[in-house]
Formats: C-alpha cells, structure tokens, sequence
C-alpha cells in the first residue's frame, strides 16, 4: 500500500515549500523507496500554460506535453526522475472532469455536489498518479486559510479515515518572521496556520520552520506546546546559500528516519550523500568563477526583478558550474535597456557569456537581437534558448545573408519570415485554441555527425542515455508523433519543447549557403523538417536551440548545451 505525506503550507507563499517537498522525497529515496510527489495548484486554470511568467513563474514542461507548475521542476531536479502532467492537479481539472461526465449523463441521473463528487475526483487523481510508488508527496499549494485549498484539505483528510492514521501523515511548512524594528523572531503567524490546519480536523506531525535565522529552543518549545507534537518534530530551516544543501541540513535533524518511523516503514538501505555533498561544496567554493548574461523580456515587475521567470535556466547553469568546478555569477539584463540606447550595448562586454532565453512578443525582441550580434560579432559564448535560436535565425540573416527585413512572423509582417509558424498552429489560433496546443514535450532530434552538440550531447553521456529512451518508446504507438521519422537509429537525442513558430523551411538554403550550420533536425511524420539546432563552427560556442534543454538538467546530470556553454564561458576572460 502506498504512504501518504501531505505538505501544506502557512502564513505565506513563497517560502520554499517547493524545495523542501523535493528535498523530503530524495531523502525518502536515499532510504531505498520508489518516491513520487504531487503538486496541487488550487487555481480554476486548467493549467500554468495560458499564465504569464510575471503572474505565476516559469511554465514547467514535462516529456509527456504537460504545461504546469514549477514546483514539478524541483521534484524532477532532486529526485532525478521525469515526472508526468498528471502529477499536477488543478480545480479547474477536477470541475471540468465532472461536468464533462455530467454532461456525458455518466453519474447516471443523480445529484451532483460539492461532496460526494468533488473529494472523489481528488482521491482518485492522487491515487493515479502515486500507483507502483511507497510514499507519494502531496503539496498542497498556497497557503493554510485560503478558501480554495478547502476540498483538497477536506480529500486528504477523507484519506486517512480510509487508509488509516499510521498510512497519511502531515508536514506543515511555516515561516518566522524576524520584523527588523524589534529583530525578534515571531511564532504567533505560525500559532495562526495551526489552528487554521485544525479547522479541518488536521493536525501536523512534523512542522517545517523556514527563517532568516535558525530556531532557537525558546522558539521551538512555543511551537511544540501549541501544537501539541514532540519537540524533535518541530525542524528549523533555516536561509541557506544553496537549495541543494537542504536535504542535508534536513538529514542532520535525522527527519528522513523520523518521517519514517511515524509511517511506521524502515529504511530499505544506508542514505549515500557522497557525490552530493561534493557538487554543493563545489556550488559554494568554486574553483573559478564566470559571469553570465542573461538577455531576457520577463525581468522586472513593478519594482522587483523576476528571476523566478527563468529559474530553470538558473538551475541549468548551477548545474553545470558544479560539474566544472565553476562558479556562474548570473545578471538578469532587460534587453529593452540596448532599444532605449544603443550604447548600452557595450555593457556585455563585462560579461563571459551571453543566453537569451524562451519568451514571447515583441516586447524587448530588438535588444536581444543586438545582444545576438554582439555575441557572435564580439566571439562571445552564445547560447539561445527557443525564441533565442530563432532570433539568433533573424540576427544571421539580417547581417550575413543581407535580408535587412527578415524577421519573425510573430512580431510583423515582413518579406523574409525567416521564423514563421506552421499551418498546423495557424489553425489553432484561428480557432483561439491557445492552451495546450503549441509544440509540447519531449521530441527526438537527429543530430549532424561532426556537429559541436553531437560532441557535447556525446561527452556528457546523454546521447547514450537518450538512444535508451527512444529504444523505450518505439514500442509505444502513441508515441510515435514524438519520435517523428528516424531516417537512421543513431544519433537521436530527446528535449523538451513549448513554441508555436519554427525556422521557415524557405529560406534553411540561404542561411546554409551563408554559414549557418542547421546541426539537428526533428522530421515529422508529414515529412516536414523542423530545425532543432544551429551552430556557427568557427565561433569559440554559438549555439541555438529550438527546445529548452535547462528542463532536463539536473544536478550531477547537467544539460549537455549548457555544459558547453559554461565551459566555454570560463575561457573567455
């Protein structure tokens, strides 16, 4: 029978609640169990795909075409597993499968409520998504209070009436505030989120205490009297320089073997922290260091930067810092700042390296494409990212191949669509079919022999790895749209995709013809060719990709191109 964990979370959002699930399941996993977590979103959206970056974070994209929430990202980072869509639950995914089996007379006439139906649809979407695991992790997103995390509060809680008390237990996560004109720290906020949890008739086992500082035993009994746990249950986490050192932090309290003991199961096998603690060492004292630009549009709201917008990118780059020893000092640079003066431009010379990254519109598009060509221009590392490979399309032909208009078909009419969308998604649009539609999960790519990312994905060991994989799904019909048409079995590597546009199939002759190495290409079951990769073979690394790589990064396990990137980046100083 599968365990329960349910993570909730008190006073605000936004504290890490996240990254300490992700850290309590590899700590489970170091344990010997097969470990999955759940995300609830309690939002009426059907998913994050239709959300702005600045409104809910980085879209997280799963190899199955799931657009959801970035918390999924963090599972996948430290429990080095691939995670898929239905592990992320939504209200509006639970009152559209409802209504539609309403609607489809399934419920057999009877009376639809808020209970039966509602809980029933929850339990039973959890209990799909945690089948042939031992624990399931179950975050409940937002915050103890909040009137949309009622029926999913309610559902667990119908669980451990059904599995048993010694099957479901819970973690509250809660945060101390340390209010700078007393420099106190405040239990009262989470007093409050406990007696909110208690209103539903749930109680926490263990509380999770996020600070500035370290829990102090004052502090610490406080809570243990009025929540009535012991006292080894109320765990401090502090601020720390790294996420990746929390499970560590959280194993020094001993809480893998005390969550354990209360779900009454004993360590399968001895925890292995070697080779972890070794890349967390090495993301605090680098051996060197390298300074990378970040060119993007999703930067700033109101006053406050948003690097939440491209925290994937960020983790991809730790990533492959830890494995080279480096240390990645990351700048956020708005691209608008090279449109409102061009003389700005001469600010990224500071830097090592230059990534543009996904994004949409036409908003800041004109100062990514200076910084493109000040990258390949200036011998910079480059590293584009979707709507990065496709601008890096537009800069080549504009200033190599003289097409001054060219330009992508997103942003305006022109007559050098060099990027330019499908017919297939041009139906969509016309039909305003936005969600879930565009070019969604992991696709195969044929990779050019002699390329510099066939090197790449080759020396990392991910060509191998993803030669496996497509072994695996070449057995799966429904598949077969992600794999497209193998020409040859070799050189196939797997990489997550969310866009619409591609590079215009019209105009690959003239950018070839001009120097543009079109490196990897996905051939679809229709026989149209969609360019995954491009490079610029006498540039020290300009490299462009249709996919987004940094889902698929991991610690100890970096990206293959940002590998590259940052390598190259700590020998341009």
């Amino acid at each position: 029978m599968t365990k329960y964990i349910v993570v909730a979370g008190g006073v605000m959002s936004g504290v890490g609640k996240g990254v300490t699930t992700a850290s309590i399941a590899r700590i489970l996993s170091e344990h010997g169990f097969r470990v999955t977590t759940i995300k609830i979103d309690p939002y009426i959206n059907y998913d994050a795909g239709t959300l702005r970056p600045t409104e809910h974070g980085e879209v997280w994209v799963t190899d199955d075409g799931g657009e959801i929430d970035q918390d999924l990202g963090n599972y996948e980072r430290f429990l080095d597993v691939e995670v898929p869509k239905k592990n992320n639950i939504t209200t509006g995914q639970i009152y559209k499968t409802i209504i539609d089996k309403e609607r489809e007379g399934k419920y057999l006439g009877k009376t639809v409520q808020f209970i039966p139906h509602v809980p029933d649809e929850i339990k039973r979407r959890i209990a799909e998504a945690s089948k042939e695991h031992d624990i399931s992790i179950v975050e409940i997103g937002g915050t103890i209070g909040d009137y949309e995390n009622i029926p999913f509060l309610f559902a667990m809680k119908s669980m451990e009436r059904e599995l048993g008390k010694d099957n479901v237990i819970y973690i509250l996560i809660t945060y101390l505030p340390i209010p700078s004109h007393i420099e106190e720290m405040k239990t009262k906020p989470t007093q409050q989120a406990i007696r909110l949890l208690s209103e539903n008739g749930i109680f926490p086992d263990f509380i999770v205490c996020r600070a500035k500082k370290a829990l102090d035993r004052v502090r610490k009994q406080k809570i243990e009297t009025y929540a009535n746990i012991p006292s080894e249950h109320v765990i401090s986490e502090p601020d720390i320089d790294t996420i990746y050192s929390i499970p560590l932090d959280l194993e020094k309290e001993q809480l893998g073997i005390k969550i354990l003991k209360k779900l009454e199961l004993k360590p399968k096998k001895e925890p292995n922290w070697n080779e972890w603690k070794k890349l967390v060492s090495r993301i605090k004292n680098p051996k060197k260091a390298v300074k990378v630009a970040i060119v993007g549009k999703y930067v700033d709201i109101g006053d406050y930067n948003l690097a939440d917008s491209y925290v994937s990118v960020n983790q991809a780059l730790i990533h492959a810092g830890a494995s080279l020893d480096a240390g990645v000092e990351i700048h956020w640079v708005d691209s608008k700042r090279f449109e409102d003066n061009s003389r700005n431009i001469g600010i990224l010379k500071e830097y090592n390296g230059i990534i543009v990254p996904g994004g949409f519109g036409a908003s800041g598009v004109e100062g990514k494409i200076k910084a493109i060509n000040y990258a390949r221009t200036h011998k910079m590392p480059y590293l584009g990212l979707c709507y990065g490979l496709q601008l890096a399309v537009v800069e080549f032909a504009r200033n190599v191949c003289n097409m001054k208009n060219a330009n992508t078909a997103e942003n305006e009419k022109t007559n050098a669509p060099v990027i330019d969308m499908l017919p297939t998604q041009k139906e969509l649009m016309e039909k305003s079919q936005y969600g879930g539609t565009m070019r969604l999960g992991a696709y195969a790519a044929v990779l050019k022999d002699k390329s510099q990312v066939l090197k790449l994905y080759k020396e990392t060991g991910r060509l191998k790895e993803d030669e496996e994989k497509i072994g695996k799904l070449k057995k799966d019909k429904s598949q077969e749209f992600r794999l497209g048409i193998l020409d040859h079995e070799r050189n196939i590597v797997l990489e997550r995709h969310r866009h619409r546009y591609e590079v215009n199939p019209k105009f690959i002759n003239t950018l070839e013809k001009n120097g543009l190495v079109f490196s990897g290409y996905h051939l679809r079951e229709d026989k149209t060719k969609l360019m995954e990769y491009i490079e610029l073979p006498k540039h020290p690394f300009f490299i462009g990709t249709q996919a987004h790589p940094e889902f698929k990064s991991r610690l100890g396990n970096p990206s293959p191109l940002f590998y590259g990137f940052v390598r190259a980046s700590t020998k341009n100083n």
